[in-house]
């Protein structure tokens, strides 16, 4: 079977890359991580953050071990080639979809604070409530040739990664908004999503030209 050289590090490095990219939407847990992260403090807004990490590593497995098996009856390289070029113009379609839509709604939030482990658990139930995010894993991880099968360290340094990378979104988005505070608007998370559905569909342009002219 052909397979990519695999590198532990640089699997690890695209794990990032995709939990990233997975977590920056403001979707509902987005819009009430922020809305926690204002109101109640930075730590409860981490916590629901986490909990949708934990959610999104939990889909990103399912995704890999089912690629996986389909990947063990792939022998050419073409095959990778096409995958890869799938993963490109889903990703874009991604992008655009980010871009135009609109921030959710999230769940109208209780008044009271309740514990760390109660804000995880609630944005945990939230991120896993939508399923769809497997088709997300599915043109992050063609595009970037993520899942490696018969190599279980490396691809487990890759699983590492998009939880890391996860952890490191919302760890920088609440400590940003700790500091700004109150000059935070709502009409930001509009722009948010704008700025990361332009940069998803230039990556996703770059990475189709790479695949089909490299």
């Amino acid at each position: 079977m052909w397979i990519e050289p695999v590198n532990a590090i640089d699997l690890a490095v695209r794990g990032m890359v995709v939990g990233i990219v997975a977590s920056a939407p403001m979707g509902p847990v987005g819009v009430l991580t922020v809305q926690r992260t204002l109101n109640k403090g930075r730590w409860y807004g981490f916590a629901t953050g986490i909990g949708a990490a934990l959610s999104d590593l939990i889909y990103a497995l399912v995704t890999g071990f089912g690629m996986s098996f389909v990947m063990d009856f792939i022998e050419r390289p073409t095959t990778i080639h096409y995958l890869k070029l799938l993963g490109s113009i889903l990703l874009f379609c991604f992008g655009a979809y980010t871009y135009y839509c609109k921030p959710a709604e999230p769940h109208k939030a209780s008044g009271r604070r309740g514990t760390l482990w109660h804000n995880m658990f609630t944005g945990f139930a939230i991120t896993v409530s939508n399923p769809l995010i497997i088709v997300l894993f599915l043109a992050l991880f063609a595009r970037f040739g993520f899942v490696v099968p018969e190599h279980p360290a490396e691809q487990a340094f890759g699983y590492a990664g998009v939880m890391t990378g996860a952890v490191v979104w919302w760890f920088s988005l609440t400590t940003a908004l700790n500091r700004i505070g109150s000059r935070f608007e709502m009409g930001t998370i509009t722009l948010l999503n704008r700025l990361l559905g332009l940069l998803v569909m230039a990556a996703s342009v770059v990475g189709l030209f790479y695949t089909l002219f490299r």
